[in-house]
């Protein structure tokens, strides 16, 4: 792992790391070859052209893709968590719903669900 995906993963405050850590961990069980870079000050996990990121906030953590229709079927699945317009944030009070973060992550990858 490069440096700066280092530091940053090291900067995870001690409340956000489990969220955080078990989306990193998926990510990596589903793409072990993904190369994750710093891309918008987040770590970004590219496979070929296409990718998915990880951030966090005060409340929780987040996984960003690139379009909308990445995160539509969890929208319609998951109402009650809130979405940007192609990311998904998700409370440190609240479970990962890892089955449905699974077809996103793959959705974004593959472009299929």
């Amino acid at each position: 792992m490069n440096k700066d995906v280092q530091r940053f993963m090291d900067a995870v405050p001690e409340d956000q790391k489990p969220h955080f850590n078990q989306l990193h961990a998926l990510i990596m069980s589903m793409y072990p070859d993904a190369e994750i870079v710093i891309s918008y000050q987040v770590p970004t996990y590219k496979v070929k052209s296409r990718w998915v990121a990880l951030g966090y906030w005060k409340g929780g953590v987040s996984i960003y893709t690139n379009s909308p229709e990445h995160i539509a079927a969890f929208k319609a699945q998951h109402p009650a968590v809130k979405t940007g317009k192609a990311s998904i944030n998700f409370k440190l009070t609240e479970p990962l719903p890892v089955e449905a973060v699974k077809k996103v992550i793959q959705h974004a990858i593959e472009g299929s669900g």
